[in-house]
């Protein structure tokens, strides 16, 4: 839910899912509702009364890892049960808060663009149908009724993750010294609807100009320096030197998340343990054993939760997690996930984990270690910050983007998602020999040197950020997988999601070497067990002797073949193409980059490098 203080309060516009607060629409985002274009404000804009706190141990330490050690809860979105139907109850006004960005709006008949702040628009709201929300010029000379205003198309930004309105009163006039009251006018010179076709016009001086100065080299003498601006956080402004360039509205550029996610693990000690863990927010408090009388008996949820429980156990629990029982913590996140799928459940209960280690199909047993079909998963997103321009890169250097005003935030939000599983694990012994032969490979020679361009070309270390053959091999497998699952569980590709656990004997102390496929969502889907069902040796089997037969020839071959990795294209994959390996960005780890099907099986172009033969 979504809310904005334009008018009379605070009050609804729009809606998205749980986890779009995070992976699409976090803070400092736009969100482009159906009649009005809303930026979500900072973390000090939210109620977190009305925001429950998650217990995540790992997830926390890894956020602090990333932010600071003053981080001190994580806390799901705002919400609040719908009682009444009552558009103008408490709980329609429990939201994420948002404002009108950009400020400039166009009228649909006139073609006048308004600030927002002139008062020339007026927001029309109706509480029963809050996709009707929109802006309108009353005053409007070209229609009998009010049309509405629609946000104006373009931006401005740069690389350091600032944001500002696009200026489009310098632009009208062109360059030269503005009039005292600017009433603008674009309009569309050109039959092709491309942005280079529109002309803004002053018409209070006759001042005009077309917008392909905003764009290409001479966009460098138009363009004004960068304000320091972030509008989610208000109007205060911080130095910035760089320049700021043009972004079309609803460009998929604009933002993009920083965030780290965890699988929920058992914490240990049996049911009881593992609800003492689950409910540590509100047993955290708790000094003596009076105050856990008063919330059994006066909190319903929690009395639910622990019905069957002596209070005397219930508090040994307490006392015994306050003590330091809980399962240790640290900002390596996949390695404990690891030793647990690879473990599994071994008969202890958790609600948010069950993991059964089964045996690899024999006809792939010399390279496939074993499976792991995970029944259930919780898996925890927190947002950090977000860039803008470009995605973040390990050893990027640059820093995210702050979620509030006031600095360094004491709590940032997570999302939770439950569902299923496939973990596919390969020999160590077998990939330590691949990766002995592969590395100087011409295809992963080729890789790495476009890599390196690939950083240098952004101003990033050259030196860091290379995954490693173990990588490549295992992602590739990965998207591979993916698209033969969908095929067979039902699920749409972009619904499953990949986690590499790739880790070579000098990179830690246990190596890793597989690939976790699994679908989750805050509902039902991903619950549904087709996913799981997969993973049987029965099925798994012919599933990954049809991935390898497709991996060996692609439809798009011998074109997709011969591709070779290149920086100038921001391709660093080899074989691969949307007919074979390339999948959603949602699904994809690292970009739909570092894949090539010639490290599976043989293909035109390699052979003698695939792990499969």
């Amino acid at each position: 839910m979504t809310r904005t203080g334009a008018y009379d309060g605070p009050v609804r516009v729009g809606s998205i899912r749980p986890s779009q607060a995070v992976h699409s629409y976090g803070v400092g985002s736009l969100i482009d509702l159906p009649s009005l274009s809303v930026m979500v404000g900072g973390l000090d804009r939210w109620d977190i009364t009305r925001q429950a706190v998650v217990t995540e141990d790992r997830l926390l330490d890894a956020v602090r890892a990333r932010v600071g050690p003053q981080v001190e809860v994580l806390r799901a979105l705002p919400a609040e049960p719908q009682t009444t139907n009552n558009p103008y109850d408490d709980w329609a006004r429990v939201g994420v808060p948002v404002t009108v960005f950009p400020r400039w709006l166009r009228c649909t008949a006139c073609n006048r663009l308004f600030p927002v702040s002139s008062g020339a628009l007026k927001l029309d709201h109706n509480p029963y149908r809050i996709d009707w929300t929109r802006y309108t010029h009353p005053n409007c000379d070209r229609a009998k009724r009010p049309p509405p205003a629609v946000p104006a198309r373009f931006v401005a930004g740069c690389a350091e993750g600032h944001l500002d309105e696009f200026p489009w009163v310098k632009f009208a006039h062109d360059g030269k010294p503005t009039c005292s009251n600017p009433v603008l006018r674009v309009n569309d010179t050109g039959s092709g609807g491309r942005a280079t076709d529109l002309r803004v016009t002053c018409l209070t001086c006759d001042a005009g100009s077309t917008l392909a100065k905003a764009f290409g080299p001479v966009a460098t003498e138009m363009m004004p320096q960068c304000r320091g601006r972030h509008p989610h956080l208000g109007l205060a402004t911080e130095p910035c030197t760089e320049q700021l360039r043009t972004m079309v509205l609803g460009a998929s550029n604009l933002w993009f998340n920083a965030s780290v996610s965890v699988l929920s693990l058992p914490a240990g000690g049996g049911s009881l343990g593992q609800l003492v863990y689950d409910y540590w927010a509100a047993f955290a408090k708790m000094p003596v054993k009076e105050v856990l009388t008063y919330a059994l008996s006066s909190d319903r949820s929690l009395a639910a939760a622990f019905a069957g429980y002596g209070l005397d156990e219930v508090w040994d629990a307490v006392e015994a997690r306050r003590a330091g029982s809980a399962p240790p913590s640290g900002v390596d996140v996949r390695a404990p996930e690891w030793a647990a799928l690879t473990a599994g459940s071994q008969g202890q209960t958790s609600p948010h984990f069950e993991a059964e280690p089964i045996v690899a199909p024999t006809e792939l047993s010399s390279t496939l270690a074993g499976v792991t079909l995970a029944h259930r998963l919780r898996v925890v997103t927190a947002l950090y910050g977000f860039t803008r321009i470009s995605a973040g890169e390990p050893g990027d250097g640059r820093a995210v983007v702050r979620l509030e005003a006031k600095g360094a935030p004491t709590w940032v939000p997570v999302v939770e998602n439950r569902g299923e599983g496939i973990l596919v694990r390969l020999h160590e012994a077998a990939v330590q020999a691949w990766e002995s032969t592969a590395f100087d490979n011409p295809l992963f020679v080729a890789m790495r040197r476009a890599h390196r361009e690939w950083r240098q070309a952004r101003g990033l270390d050259p030196s860091e950020g290379w995954p490693g053959e173990r990588f490549v091999l295992l992602h590739s497998l990965s998207h591979a997988l993916i698209n033969e699952l969908a095929i067979e569980c039902g699920y749409s590709s972009a619904s499953i999601s990949e986690r590499i656990y790739g880790r070579g004997p000098h990179e830690g102390p246990t190596p890793m070497a597989g690939i976790l496929l699994y679908t989750s969502a805050p509902d039902a889907e991903g619950t549904l067990g087709g996913l799981v069902h997969l993973g049987q040796a029965s099925e798994l089997g012919p599933i990954l002797g049809r991935v390898l037969e497709r991996a060996g020839l692609c439809s798009s071959d011998p074109l997709c073949a011969d591709h070779e990795p290149a920086a100038a294209t921001s391709a660093i994959h080899g074989a691969a193409c949307h007919a074979c390996l390339l999948v959603a960005e949602t699904s994809c780890e690292r970009g739909n980059r570092y894949l090539d099907r010639s490290v599976l099986v043989d293909t035109f172009r390699h052979a003698g490098l695939g792990f499969f033969g």
